[in-house]
């Protein structure tokens, strides 16, 4: 897929990968990019860095979805490309509250069915279009120190997948995001369970054994994969490799993990410790 004279809808975008993104289709030929956030003066900032139009939205509000769609059509035309793009991260095991889990399904998972929801019809209508959604790699593979992460990931990624499979008569294309490491605000927007922990922590944590990427690098990924109509963006290329030792022999890749978990958290307490011996204490 091209890019130019495309109007391109980015959320997420006050920051971070989003951000990126929003300056990486600007930059590609993008006849208008819209740079949805819940941050009104972030996105502000990042659209008119960009010429382009900033709006308020919460992807969890499935009205709002709708209303920045039907917006963006009604002043600038199709929307060619829909980066659906938020998230949050936390930190835990079983011991995890519901109310927790539940917010990062509706932002990792239901954010991306709204917005397919919202725009495959008027994609197909106009011939076709492409979505690209934000996973992890942990949707692939597995963040060690984070169940309701992992969880989510997985789904975001089965769900793209199945779009990928469900929509592709009707002329959608669709990628998905799979990066380890990036540096972003991450923590920033994240509940205080990594209250008190920098960059560097991320920088020294699980998911940055192979690095960790700039945003303006991981979005140069997803252009090259939405031009190529590529399904998986890997901007840490490992995560390919990782995956076919997982789909060749998984039980030798869950005995390769629980090594490598057992290096990560040598001498110290593991997500899920805590919870286990609370029970046992009854």
């Amino acid at each position: 897929m091209e890019l130019e004279g495309r109007v391109v809808v980015v959320t997420g975008a006050g920051s971070g990968i989003g951000a990126a993104l929003a300056r990486a289709t600007q930059g590609a030929g993008a006849r208008h990019v819209v740079v949805a956030d819940r941050d009104g003066p972030a996105a502000e900032l990042v659209a008119a860095s960009i010429g382009g139009t900033a709006a308020v939205v919460d992807v969890t509000d499935e009205d709002a979805i709708v209303d920045l769609v039907t917006t963006t059509e009604a002043a600038h035309g199709p929307i060619g490309l829909f980066c659906s793009n938020a998230g949050f991260l936390t930190s835990g095991g079983l011991e995890e509250p519901n109310a927790t889990i539940d917010a990062m399904w509706n932002v990792h998972v239901m954010a991306h069915i709204y917005a397919a929801r919202a725009v495959v019809p008027s994609m197909a209508a106009n011939g076709g279009g492409y979505l690209l959604n934000t996973a992890s790699a942990a949707g692939l593979l597995c963040q060690l120190d984070a169940m309701a992460y992992s969880v989510t990931k997985g789904a975001a990624v089965s769900f793209a997948q199945w779009l990928a499979i469900a929509h592709r008569h009707h002329g959608i294309g669709v990628s998905v995001l799979c990066p380890q490491a990036v540096r972003t605000n991450l923590l920033a927007n994240s509940p205080d369970r990594y209250e008190g922990r920098s960059l560097d922590w991320v920088e020294g944590g699980v998911a940055s054994s192979d690095g960790v990427l700039d945003p303006d690098e991981v979005a140069s990924c997803c252009l090259e994969a939405v031009h190529e109509e590529r399904f998986l963006v890997l901007p840490h290329p490992e995560v390919g490799d990782y995956l076919a030792r997982r789909g060749t022999d998984i039980d030798r890749w869950l005995s390769g993990m629980r090594r490598f978990q057992d290096t990560i958290y040598a001498g110290t307490s593991r997500p899920g410790d805590a919870f286990v011996a609370g029970l046992a204490k009854g």
